[in-house]
């Protein structure tokens, strides 16, 4: 999903909804995200990854527990 500007995209509108966490281009081209807060806003911004930024052909979505505390959204270097 690289080339797109997902990672930012995704920053932007998880700012917007309150989230906190990190989002990161993976090598194979897929994008890695943890997020953190209201279970309403992270659906939301769930939501809004299966649609991504225009451009983005987003083919999955998949959803995991994760743990750790974040003050804010980063976008990562890619890993």
């Amino acid at each position: 999903m690289q080339g797109v500007g997902f990672r930012a995209s995704m920053a932007w509108e998880a700012q917007a909804l309150g989230v906190t966490g990190w989002v990161r281009n993976r090598r194979d081209g897929t994008v890695e995200a943890m997020i953190q807060g209201s279970d309403e806003a992270v659906a939301s911004l769930i939501g809004w990854a299966r649609l991504g930024p225009p451009g983005a052909h987003v083919s999955r979505v998949v959803v995991e527990l994760g743990g750790g505390e974040f003050s804010n959204f980063e976008q990562l270097p890619t890993e």
